[in-house]
């Protein structure tokens, strides 16, 4: 499992964000994936795929040539961990911050739940309070 898993988070994130092919979205993950630790534009936790192509959509018209680097894994059962690197330049208004074209780099932790091959439940915990501190959004979100 733990070469499997490994492999399933690598393939998340170089083709989901980095080769930014949403048709990965449906192929691993199932259609009512709960995404905890991403918000939509109702500051609602993102449920179901449909949501989180959603949320890709806003995120890369934002930071069209993002880059997220898986560091480590672990996989334990039926759950695996990612580290990773975010890199990005703010292009776009995607996240409803006029765009800076600043560069980006933080840092962050993805944990999925995993069954039949597929992601049905994932915890986001990646720095976005550093995100945004290096947009100078902070003083925008008050």
């Amino acid at each position: 499992m733990a070469i499997k898993g490994a492999t399933l988070l690598h393939e998340w994130f170089d083709e989901v964000w980095n080769k930014q092919n949403a048709k990965t979205i449906d192929r691993l993950a199932t259609p009512d994936a709960i995404v905890h630790g991403l918000v939509d534009e109702q500051g609602k936790e993102v449920r179901g795929v449909e949501a989180f192509k959603k949320f890709h959509r806003q995120f890369l018209s934002a930071f069209p040539d993002i880059n997220v680097e898986v560091v480590d894994t672990i996989s334990e059962g039926e759950k695996l961990v990612a580290r990773c690197i975010v890199r990005g330049t703010h292009q776009g208004d995607g996240l409803g911050i006029k765009a800076t074209d600043r560069k980006i780099e933080f840092a962050g932790a993805c944990t999925v739940r995993i069954r039949n091959g597929k992601i049905v439940e994932a915890w986001n915990d990646f720095d976005f309070l550093t995100m945004h501190r290096q947009l100078d959004s902070l003083k925008l979100l008050s």
